[in-house]
């Protein structure tokens, strides 16, 4: 819960006595329906003076089903359940006024009968080390949303016009309603930083009409590519960048020259027509065909009549280089830091004692130095 007012969270086990205290114990097969189970819980510390328990009490109504008794989506079972475990009599008298209100509002939106559980607290135990702060601990997950969608101050928000994905390619991020780290993990390394041809959108679980995805939108977030508004590719979770750019890659490039050249570290043809198009552009930057990220300058470019672009070096900080060993030969290989595709590889026989960057046309795209937006 990242909330401001909240200063800890910790993960723990409480409400149940008869067997241990301990993740390895309630997941046994035995415990699964045991009316005793401890039931998973979060210790939550806050300022009161910056966040109310009301809050609190409704954001947790709000974050999953409490109609679902025993279980959450998937996750079936005692330890599951819905509950609040209250310190004081006050604590209670609040938890229930919160659970009134929150039924009413389900109630009026065709959902059952709230199953949570409000009972005293009796004695917490703290979770096992390695479920503590789990997210940071676990950075490649997801954000499972098991919300109703039901709020306590609902604003009427517009219709999403979706017009606009029904023609063409489209990279849609289905993100959180609420607060998703793994979105926002998503949001910091890839998409920000993103700028290919691909337009890339993000939407809610509710903002998908005239879509057709069928990929599940529980888990947030979730990549999808589509196509004239339909699903081609779907992921649930976060995606490194490494996988993000090699599953786009199949969705831009297809079974092409340029995706073998991209991922299996294949090389263009000589005098490719790529090459040909590329070789005497007007003034601009080569751009990473994927990422969209500025590679080489038409200022560093020269011709080595090698039927390769040549250039004498790369744009500050756009590549990286390794060993390339293969065919018997000692080479150094050049690849993009965005998305981690193969570009080609540097000799030392450029002019005048430079390098020689000898890349391949065919996972480059071109823009007109007047065109660059900055």
């Amino acid at each position: 819960m990242r909330r401001d007012g909240v200063e800890n969270a910790v993960s723990g086990y409480s409400d149940g006595f008869g067997i241990k205290p301990s993740y390895r114990e309630i997941t046994k097969t035995k415990n699964k329906f045991n009316k005793n189970n401890f039931a998973e819980v979060v210790m939550v510390n806050f300022n009161r003076s910056n966040l109310s328990l009301e809050s609190i009490l409704q954001h947790f109504f709000e974050s999953h089903d409490p109609t679902q008794l025993n279980r959450q989506g998937n996750d079936i079972g005692t330890q599951y359940r819905s509950t609040i475990l209250y310190k004081n009599n006050s604590q209670k008298v609040i938890a229930e006024k919160v659970a009134k209100e929150f039924q009413t509002l389900l109630t009026e939106a065709g959902y059952g009968i709230i199953q949570t559980a409000i009972r005293p607290l009796e004695k917490f135990y703290p979770a096992e080390k390695y479920h503590q702060d789990y997210i940071a601990k676990n950075p490649n997950g997801y954000c499972p949303d098991h919300s109703t969608g039901v709020v306590f101050n609902k604003t009427i928000e517009p219709v999403i016009d979706n017009s606009g994905l029904l023609e063409g390619k489209h990279i849609l991020v289905i993100d959180s309603e609420g607060y998703c780290p793994y979105c926002e993990k998503f949001e910091k390394d890839i998409a920000s930083e993103y700028k290919g041809s691909i337009p890339l959108i993000n939407r809610t679980a509710s903002q998908l009409n005239d879509l057709k995805i069928t990929t599940p939108k529980w888990a947030t977030p979730t990549i999808v590519f589509i196509q004239d508004g339909a699903e081609v590719f779907g992921h649930q979770g976060y995606m490194t960048p490494k996988e993000f750019y090699k599953a786009l890659g199949g969705f831009k490039l297809g079974n092409s020259e340029a995706y073998k050249v991209a991922f299996a570290e294949g090389t263009d043809a000589r005098f490719c027509k790529e090459y040909e198009i590329f070789k005497n552009t007007p003034d601009g930057v080569f751009i990473d065909k994927l990422s969209g990220e500025p590679l080489f300058d038409t200022k560093d470019r020269f011709n080595s009549s090698t039927g390769w672009l040549s250039f004498t070096k790369p744009i500050d900080g756009s590549v990286y280089t390794k060993p390339d060993n293969s065919y018997g030969m000692r080479r150094t290989e050049i690849r993009s830091k965005t998305s981690d595709i193969h570009l080609g590889h540097v000799f030392p026989d450029g002019p005048n004692g430079m390098p020689r960057y000898c890349i391949n046309a065919t996972v480059l795209e071109f823009i007109k130095r007047a065109d660059i937006k900055i």
